[in-house]
């Protein structure tokens, strides 16, 4: 674990570094907000009993995990470009064990994940989202956050492994990031989907994450999850299944590109 943590260290301090990359990580979440929440509440606030500001806080968790699954991406190339490289190799010659170099990328993907979802809270409490200020609410929306990053890092992870070129890995992974946020209750109840979407969505892990996240960090979140009648419990067993997931692809895509 120790190795894991070193890696993790290692890709952190890069990144503070790097104030392109700082500044991306922090203004990107501030313009989904901004421009995508404000901008469909203005269209859809209406329509709905709270007006603008229920829709912003009704949208906040699906925007959390846009920016969560697009961290994951940006883990996996940044995997890719250590592969390419042959950083790897290096890592792969020290006398530590093989898959601490895969969970030292995906723990800095999770904080980096973690680190965009509180810039999105804090501007969605400007923008007029209603949050609960339970502290139990918070550590269960810091853990479903975590565990979704952090499966979906799998995925990134197995797909960079899988390929040696970086335009056909971003191919293979914008086949599941935009697809996964509109084929869930991110922007919409399951009620308002067609039968073949629902049956989509609720195979969907953002779905469970988002339902979580309503639950834990919204004022009134009960309310606004149980529309959708997935209880909170299967939220937390679906994640953990997805963490699962993703953490065996990540494992085995790495074994076999290191044949």
């Amino acid at each position: 674990m120790s190795a894991a943590i070193t890696l993790w260290n290692k890709h952190m301090v890069k990144s503070i570094r790097n104030q392109m990359e700082m500044s991306g990580m922090l203004i990107q979440p501030i313009l989904w907000v901004v421009l995508f929440g404000v901008g469909m509440g203005s269209l859809l606030g209406p329509s709905m009993p709270g007006g603008q500001d229920f829709y912003i806080t009704f949208m906040l968790p699906g925007i959390i995990a846009l920016t969560a699954s697009g961290g994951a991406i940006a883990g996996g190339s940044t995997w890719l470009n250590e592969r390419l490289q042959g950083i790897v190799k290096e890592y792969l010659a020290a006398p530590i064990p093989r898959f601490s170099i895969l969970m030292g990328n995906a723990l800095s993907t999770v904080s980096k994940g973690l680190i965009q979802s509180l810039v999105i809270l804090i501007v969605g409490l400007i923008v007029g989202a209603n949050l609960t200020n339970n502290p139990l609410g918070w550590l269960g929306g810091l853990v479903l956050v975590s565990g979704f990053t952090l499966g979906f890092a799998g995925i990134a992870l197995s797909m960079a492994s899988s390929t040696d070129n970086p335009g056909a890995y971003h191919s293979m992974i914008m086949l599941l990031n935009l697809p996964l946020l509109f084929l869930s209750n991110a922007l919409y109840t399951l009620e308002t989907m067609p039968t073949w979407m629902r049956i989509g969505a609720l195979i969907n892990p953002t779905t469970y994450v988002v339902t979580g996240l309503r639950y834990m960090l919204l004022e009134n979140g009960a309310e606004l999850a149980k529309v959708d009648n997935i209880p909170l419990w299967l939220c937390f067993i679906a994640i953990a299944i997805f963490i699962a997931l993703g953490m065996w692809l990540a494992s085995s895509a790495f074994k076999k590109s290191i044949k």
